[in-house]
Protein backbone atom coordinates (compact mmCIF):
# COMPACT_ATOMS: atom_id res chain seq x y z
CA UNK A 1 0.00 0.00 0.00
CA UNK A 2 1.25 3.21 -0.62
CA UNK A 3 -0.11 7.01 0.81
CA UNK A 4 -0.92 9.85 -0.94
CA UNK A 5 0.77 11.95 1.00
CA UNK A 6 3.66 10.58 0.25
CA UNK A 7 4.96 12.17 -3.17
CA UNK A 8 4.26 15.34 -2.33
CA UNK A 9 6.19 14.68 1.00
CA UNK A 10 9.25 13.22 -0.97
CA UNK A 11 9.00 15.85 -3.32
CA UNK A 12 9.19 18.77 -1.35
CA UNK A 13 11.90 16.91 1.18
CA UNK A 14 14.12 16.03 -1.55
CA UNK A 15 14.11 19.74 -2.55
CA UNK A 16 14.78 21.58 1.01
CA UNK A 17 17.82 19.17 1.14
CA UNK A 18 18.79 20.04 -2.88
CA UNK A 19 18.77 16.52 -3.75
CA UNK A 20 17.52 16.29 -7.38
CA UNK A 21 16.14 12.97 -7.84
CA UNK A 22 14.30 12.28 -11.51
CA UNK A 23 10.84 11.29 -11.14
CA UNK A 24 11.35 7.58 -12.01
CA UNK A 25 13.95 7.69 -8.83
CA UNK A 26 11.41 8.71 -6.84
CA UNK A 27 8.95 6.91 -8.23
CA UNK A 28 11.30 3.46 -6.82
CA UNK A 29 11.75 5.37 -3.77
CA UNK A 30 8.17 5.35 -2.96
CA UNK A 31 7.50 1.40 -4.26
CA UNK A 32 10.39 0.51 -2.09
CA UNK A 33 8.80 2.37 0.65
CA UNK A 34 5.26 0.94 -0.25
CA UNK A 35 7.38 -2.79 -0.05
CA UNK A 36 8.97 -1.66 3.50
CA UNK A 37 4.86 -1.28 4.77
CA UNK A 38 3.70 -4.07 3.73
CA UNK A 39 6.46 -6.46 4.76
CA UNK A 40 6.77 -4.67 8.13
CA UNK A 41 3.45 -6.17 9.31
CA UNK A 42 4.72 -9.46 9.31
CA UNK A 43 8.55 -9.25 9.72
CA UNK A 44 8.95 -6.35 12.41
CA UNK A 45 11.51 -5.12 9.80
CA UNK A 46 11.20 -0.99 11.59
CA UNK A 47 9.83 0.48 14.24
CA UNK A 48 8.39 3.46 12.38
CA UNK A 49 4.76 2.33 11.65
CA UNK A 50 2.96 5.30 11.23
CA UNK A 51 2.41 6.67 7.46
CA UNK A 52 2.80 10.11 7.91
CA UNK A 53 6.21 9.93 9.36
CA UNK A 54 7.90 7.24 6.80
CA UNK A 55 8.69 9.71 4.47
CA UNK A 56 10.93 11.92 6.75
CA UNK A 57 12.32 9.03 8.97
CA UNK A 58 12.93 6.32 6.72
CA UNK A 59 13.30 7.60 2.91
CA UNK A 60 15.10 11.20 3.80
CA UNK A 61 16.62 10.02 7.30
CA UNK A 62 18.21 7.56 4.39
CA UNK A 63 19.47 10.13 1.81
CA UNK A 64 20.87 12.79 4.32
CA UNK A 65 24.08 10.78 4.27
CA UNK A 66 24.15 11.24 0.55
CA UNK A 67 26.59 13.94 0.63
CA UNK A 68 29.07 11.84 2.22
CA UNK A 69 29.44 8.80 0.33
CA UNK A 70 32.29 9.35 -1.89
CA UNK A 71 32.95 5.55 -2.58
CA UNK A 72 31.70 3.68 -5.78
CA UNK A 73 31.74 0.28 -3.01
CA UNK A 74 29.29 1.04 0.08
CA UNK A 75 28.78 -1.77 2.46
CA UNK A 76 25.56 -0.98 4.86
CA UNK A 77 26.06 -3.28 8.26
CA UNK A 78 22.94 -4.47 10.11
CA UNK A 79 21.19 -3.51 7.09
CA UNK A 80 17.54 -4.73 8.40
CA UNK A 81 15.21 -3.01 6.31
CA UNK A 82 17.51 -1.75 4.04
CA UNK A 83 17.94 1.87 5.30
CA UNK A 84 20.01 3.66 4.52
CA UNK A 85 21.38 1.26 2.01
CA UNK A 86 18.70 0.90 -0.95
CA UNK A 87 17.74 4.76 -0.76
CA UNK A 88 21.46 5.25 -1.19
CA UNK A 89 21.45 2.56 -4.09
CA UNK A 90 18.01 4.14 -5.82
CA UNK A 91 19.55 8.24 -5.51
CA UNK A 92 23.26 6.65 -6.70
CA UNK A 93 23.02 4.10 -10.00
CA UNK A 94 26.41 3.95 -9.98
CA UNK A 95 27.04 3.16 -6.26
CA UNK A 96 27.21 -0.80 -5.34
CA UNK A 97 25.57 -1.36 -1.75
CA UNK A 98 26.36 -4.62 -0.10
CA UNK A 99 23.74 -4.96 2.05
CA UNK A 100 24.82 -7.28 5.33
CA UNK A 101 22.35 -8.55 7.59
CA UNK A 102 22.43 -11.65 9.88
CA UNK A 103 18.31 -12.11 9.92
CA UNK A 104 17.22 -14.37 7.96
CA UNK A 105 13.79 -12.98 7.69
CA UNK A 106 15.24 -9.16 6.73
CA UNK A 107 17.87 -10.69 3.69
CA UNK A 108 14.41 -11.98 2.05
CA UNK A 109 12.87 -9.17 2.16
CA UNK A 110 16.14 -6.99 0.87
CA UNK A 111 16.17 -9.81 -1.92
CA UNK A 112 12.67 -9.33 -2.62
CA UNK A 113 13.29 -5.95 -3.14
CA UNK A 114 16.24 -6.03 -5.16
CA UNK A 115 14.10 -8.31 -7.34
CA UNK A 116 10.86 -6.18 -7.69
CA UNK A 117 12.76 -2.76 -7.91
CA UNK A 118 15.23 -4.17 -10.85
CA UNK A 119 18.37 -3.19 -8.45
CA UNK A 120 21.12 -4.06 -10.58
CA UNK A 121 23.79 -2.53 -7.78
CA UNK A 122 22.73 -3.59 -4.79
CA UNK A 123 24.08 -7.17 -3.37
CA UNK A 124 22.42 -8.64 -0.25
CA UNK A 125 24.68 -10.62 1.98
CA UNK A 126 22.90 -13.00 4.83
CA UNK A 127 25.63 -13.37 7.58
CA UNK A 128 27.08 -11.80 10.63
CA UNK A 129 29.68 -9.28 10.33
CA UNK A 130 32.72 -11.40 11.87
CA UNK A 131 32.24 -13.75 9.65
CA UNK A 132 31.55 -11.54 6.70
CA UNK A 133 34.65 -12.09 4.03
CA UNK A 134 34.31 -9.48 1.16
CA UNK A 135 36.65 -9.98 -2.05
CA UNK A 136 38.35 -6.76 -1.19
CA UNK A 137 37.62 -4.39 2.07
CA UNK A 138 35.44 -1.31 1.47
CA UNK A 139 36.36 2.30 1.69
CA UNK A 140 33.30 3.31 3.54
CA UNK A 141 30.72 1.26 5.86
CA UNK A 142 27.68 2.82 6.84
CA UNK A 143 25.82 1.98 9.82
CA UNK A 144 21.88 3.19 11.52
CA UNK A 145 20.60 1.75 14.02
CA UNK A 146 22.95 -1.26 14.11
CA UNK A 147 25.07 -0.88 17.09
CA UNK A 148 27.48 0.90 19.53
CA UNK A 149 30.38 2.47 18.37
CA UNK A 150 32.92 -0.17 20.41
CA UNK A 151 31.03 -3.18 18.65
CA UNK A 152 31.07 -1.56 15.30
CA UNK A 153 34.55 -1.54 14.59
CA UNK A 154 35.18 -5.18 16.86
CA UNK A 155 33.22 -6.41 14.17
CA UNK A 156 33.65 -4.81 11.47
CA UNK A 157 37.05 -3.24 11.64
CA UNK A 158 38.72 -6.33 9.59
CA UNK A 159 36.07 -5.05 6.73
CA UNK A 160 37.05 -1.90 6.36
CA UNK A 161 39.81 -0.93 4.03
CA UNK A 162 43.08 0.83 5.07
CA UNK A 163 42.06 4.89 5.50
CA UNK A 164 38.53 4.18 5.12
CA UNK A 165 35.87 5.23 7.04
CA UNK A 166 32.71 4.29 9.17
CA UNK A 167 29.64 6.66 8.35
CA UNK A 168 27.76 5.96 11.78
CA UNK A 169 24.72 7.70 12.46
CA UNK A 170 23.10 8.50 15.60
CA UNK A 171 19.97 9.92 17.36
CA UNK A 172 21.45 12.20 20.00
CA UNK A 173 25.54 12.43 19.99
CA UNK A 174 26.94 9.31 21.78
CA UNK A 175 29.16 10.76 24.38
CA UNK A 176 29.28 7.34 26.58
CA UNK A 177 29.85 5.17 23.29
CA UNK A 178 32.39 7.86 21.68
CA UNK A 179 34.41 7.62 25.05
CA UNK A 180 34.28 3.70 24.88
CA UNK A 181 35.81 3.40 21.60
CA UNK A 182 39.18 1.14 21.54
CA UNK A 183 42.78 2.25 21.33
CA UNK A 184 43.16 2.40 17.47
CA UNK A 185 39.81 4.27 16.44
CA UNK A 186 39.21 7.55 16.64
CA UNK A 187 35.79 9.95 15.70
CA UNK A 188 37.41 11.51 12.79
CA UNK A 189 34.70 14.09 12.58
CA UNK A 190 30.35 14.64 13.45
CA UNK A 191 28.20 16.53 12.03
CA UNK A 192 24.19 17.18 12.96
CA UNK A 193 22.05 15.95 9.65
CA UNK A 194 19.23 18.11 9.02
CA UNK A 195 16.01 15.65 7.94
CA UNK A 196 13.32 17.54 7.00
CA UNK A 197 9.85 16.66 8.66
CA UNK A 198 11.77 15.00 11.23
CA UNK A 199 12.00 16.85 15.32
CA UNK A 200 14.69 14.45 17.00
CA UNK A 201 18.18 14.82 17.16
CA UNK A 202 20.24 13.26 14.04
CA UNK A 203 24.23 13.33 13.90
CA UNK A 204 26.60 10.93 11.82
CA UNK A 205 29.93 10.23 12.80
CA UNK A 206 32.89 9.80 10.74
CA UNK A 207 34.99 6.85 12.52
CA UNK A 208 38.48 6.21 11.06
CA UNK A 209 41.72 4.30 12.60
CA UNK A 210 43.58 6.97 14.98
CA UNK A 211 46.52 7.84 12.72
Amino acid sequence: MSYPQWPGQLRDGLARMNLGLSGDQQAQLLAFLALLDKWNRAYNLTAVRDPQVMVSRQLLDSLSLLPEVTTDRLLDVGAGGGLPGIPLAIARPDLHVTLLDSNGKKTRFLNQCVLELGLGNVSVIHGRAEDCRPGEPFRQISSRAFTALPNLVAWCGPLLADGGAFLAMKGQYPDDEVAALPAGWQVESSKPLAVPGSDGERHLLIVTRAR
